[in-house]
């Protein structure tokens, strides 16, 4: 019986000392799980325990008059120039820019980084730790695709702003749009839908990267937008597989207005007498890039009485186009040079018989003059009949996104 009981306890003691040895296990287990701690980060450089302080470039200032008060002597600047000229200019480095010193946070508080933002997403770094280095770094930037619609009631800008959407997606479309749409004869009513990404740096917007596809519903008919890979070039086709790019542009300037229409009987603002304006007036800004509408070789740039400094092109056995009141000429312009659509010719000016800066376009069908806003232009490149099918399967997806 003694020995049973003995037993009885010795069992006892040992089942307890495995529950203490497990909860001793346990707790071990417990105490050896650590949080990570927390790394910051600016600039990709590490700054725990360091002191960051930003500035702005004063006007007038440059990199010597921003460091000296760091400690960095004249020679240490020399040597960071001699450095920097294969990397970055610091010479061009430019007034309202941001830039950050790194300091160390001790009693010498010492200039161990100086990083200076050359744009929103590129910055330029001096290291002073250890020996002198230089680079430029490139910020994250995130892509997010967005939708953007709305009704124009004014102008595109306008309507993109009241959509909180944003407004430099309408200089993408006119350029998409360029062949089709005139964005100078917007109409009330009118109204968009577009899919895109857009970039952003530091939760801020640097730009549109690209349009995906998109619908623009103008005097009542929709103009669809949609991509196509075709002979390894991306191109937009409309809903029948036509090219929106045509042989010419509908204006040869972005935004601006319409102030005064082709005519054969009009009053001259200047000469005050009642006489044909065979072209269209688009009121812009002194110095505005003006474009040719199509490809073709200059055949006149010169100065000419009433009409000021002006550029005409032949575009092909049939269709010639002039730009008048220029206020210069594009640069390597001459008679004889040939130019590709899009290509700037001039700047908006007002020489010549002028009441203030504008552009007046001219188009001559045959030597005889027409009115640009009718011209009709045939679309190129349309979709391979043999790739038809596969466009078709895409239209239809895309259509149905932007119902």
């Amino acid at each position: 019986m003694y020995k049973y009981f003995l037993f009885v306890i010795l069992f006892l003691v040992f089942l307890q000392s495995c529950k203490e040895n497990e909860a001793k296990s346990n707790q071990e287990t417990i105490d050896s799980v650590v949080v990570a701690p927390t790394i910051n980060k600016l600039y990709e450089i590490v700054i725990d325990s360091l002191l960051v302080e930003r500035g702005v470039v004063e006007p007038n200032k440059n990199l010597s008059d921003i460091l000296l008060p760091y400690g960095i002597n004249n020679k240490q600047v020399y040597d960071i120039i001699q450095k920097s000229d294969s990397v970055f200019n610091v010479r061009k480095i430019k007034a309202g820019n941001n830039y950050t010193c790194i300091r160390s946070n001790d009693s010498l508080k010492s200039l161990k980084y100086f990083i200076y933002e050359i744009s929103t997403k590129d910055y330029f770094v001096i290291n002073f730790v250890d020996s002198l280095s230089v680079y430029v770094g490139v910020k994250d930037v995130v892509v997010v695709e967005k939708v953007g619609s709305g009704n124009v009631e004014s102008s595109l800008w306008n309507s993109m702003v009241a959509a909180n959407v944003n407004p430099l997606l309408a200089l993408e479309l006119s350029d998409i749009y360029a062949w089709t749409i005139d964005f100078f004869g917007l109409q009330k009513g009118d109204s968009y839908k577009v899919v895109y990404d857009e970039e952003f740096v530091d939760s801020l917007s640097i730009g549109i990267k690209k349009i995906k596809y998109a619908v623009f519903n103008h005097y009542g008919k929709a103009f669809y937008a949609i991509p196509f890979m075709q002979d390894s070039v991306l191109s937009f086709y409309d809903e029948n597989g036509q090219s929106l790019r045509k042989a010419f542009l509908k204006a040869p300037l972005r935004f601006s207005r319409i102030s005064s229409k082709f005519s054969n009987a009009r009053l001259h603002p200047v000469l005050r007498i009642v006489r044909p304006h065979h072209g269209v007036d688009y009121a812009a800004p002194i110095g505005t890039p003006v474009v040719s509408i199509g490809d073709g070789v200059v055949t006149k740039k010169e100065y000419n009485g009433g009409a000021g400094y002006m550029v005409k092109i032949k575009h092909n056995s049939v269709y010639t186009s002039a730009y008048l009141h220029l206020l210069k000429f594009g640069s390597g312009l001459n008679v004889g040079t040939r130019v590709q659509q899009g290509q700037v010719v001039g700047y908006v000016g007002s020489s010549g018989l002028s009441t203030g800066p504008h552009l007046d376009f001219r188009v001559y069908k045959n030597n005889s003059p027409v009115d640009p806003l009718k011209v009709e232009s045939p679309p190129v490149n349309p979709v391979h009949d043999t790739l038809l099918p596969k466009f078709s399967i895409l239209r239809d997806s895309i259509v149905q996104k932007l119902q």
